[in-house]
């Protein structure tokens, strides 16, 4: 497989000196074009941290980030901000809609802001909200959508423009058990289709439905563990929380 992300010697330093904070130290990582990846950590780990630096929405202190054979370690606010809108596709826990505007008009706004012509807009999004299952909701606004719902109109979002990463913090954080479930069924199935997929998550179980675990400890990683196929979700999420077990206990 092709490399897509490639990260060497990532350092994030806060308050740098006596009272330094270490938010990630010495991170190095390469992510294949069309891997489920699941970045897994407790609060103040470094994985939010670590987020915010793979979708290019803060820039580390030292060290190299290539996405896509580009080096964005060094770019400046408005070039990460080309790189996002081309390169990333954002899922959030909060969903982040704009309440005044339609699921449609919702999934079209990152595609204005790719200049892409109001007939290709239309058709991309209307293509994307059919693909979660929303080709009935499209006129609708998020206060008229469940939560399941609104996190859909967020993946179709993301799918749009059709970006080579599909980056998905906390995806189910403010969901219920039977919305989660769609959520993680639909991020399976566009791994499936040859997506990559990078799923940020606290939860065991969510993240037993990526074939690729990587722990994140105080900034560091501590484990990078590929379960392949042949075993369940639940399986995989009992090893997952047995290894993390023995983790902290060497901590």
């Amino acid at each position: 497989m092709e490399t897509l992300i490639e990260v060497k010697n990532l350092m994030k330093i806060y308050n740098p000196g006596e009272n330094e904070v270490r938010a990630l130290n010495d991170v190095s990582l390469t992510i294949m074009r069309g891997e489920f990846v699941a970045i897994i950590g407790q609060s103040g780990s470094g994985k939010s941290t670590f987020m915010n630096m793979l979708g290019c929405l803060d820039v580390p202190t030292s060290g190299s980030y290539y996405l896509n054979g580009k080096d964005v370690a060094g770019l400046s606010d408005d070039e990460l901000s080309d790189i996002r809108n081309k390169e990333i596709g954002f899922i959030f826990q909060g969903f982040n809609l704009i309440p005044n505007l339609t699921a449609l008009e919702n999934v079209e706004l990152p595609l204005i802001y790719r200049n892409v012509p109001a007939a290709k807009r239309h058709e991309l999004s209307v293509a994307s909200l059919t693909r979660v299952g929303l080709e009935h909701r499209m006129d609708h606004k998020p206060s008229e959508m469940s939560g399941g719902q609104q996190q859909r109109v967020a993946i179709a979002r993301a799918l749009a423009a059709a970006p080579p990463v599909i980056l998905a913090d906390e995806p189910t954080g403010n969901l219920d058990s039977a919305s989660s479930k769609e959520i993680m069924q639909i991020l399976r199935e566009l791994y499936q289709e040859g997506r990559t997929v990078i799923l940020i998550t606290h939860d065991n179980k969510i993240a037993a439905s990526a074939k690729r675990v990587i722990r994140v400890i105080d900034g560091r990683i501590v484990s990078d563990t590929n379960y392949g196929d042949g075993k369940s979700i639940e399986e995989i999420a009992k090893q997952i929380e047995e290894e993390g077990d023995k983790e902290q206990a060497y901590v």
